[in-house]
């Protein structure tokens, strides 16, 4: 990839054809990009269980199953 000759070239960026990363070369060898400091992405699961355990989740099951399972018996069949 050809970057501009007045600005630092990034140590990894997208490749434009295989959309894989490419690293720099410094003297034929591969810059080592430290990853520590990103923030891995958490997952709806991941931020539930930060506010519920999972015992009060199960409870929470329990609950809304019971209420679908009464609604069910309640609604009338056929038209």
């Amino acid at each position: 990839m050809i970057f501009s000759a007045d600005a630092e070239a990034p140590d990894e960026w997208e490749c434009k054809y295989c959309s894989r990363v490419a690293t720099r070369l410094v003297d034929s060898t591969p810059v080592i990009v430290d990853h520590s400091g990103e923030k891995v992405a958490r997952s709806h699961w991941d931020m539930l269980l930060e506010r519920r355990t999972r015992a009060e989740l199960e409870e929470l099951l329990q609950e809304r199953l019971t209420v679908l399972r009464e609604r069910r018996g309640q609604q009338k069949i056929g038209a």
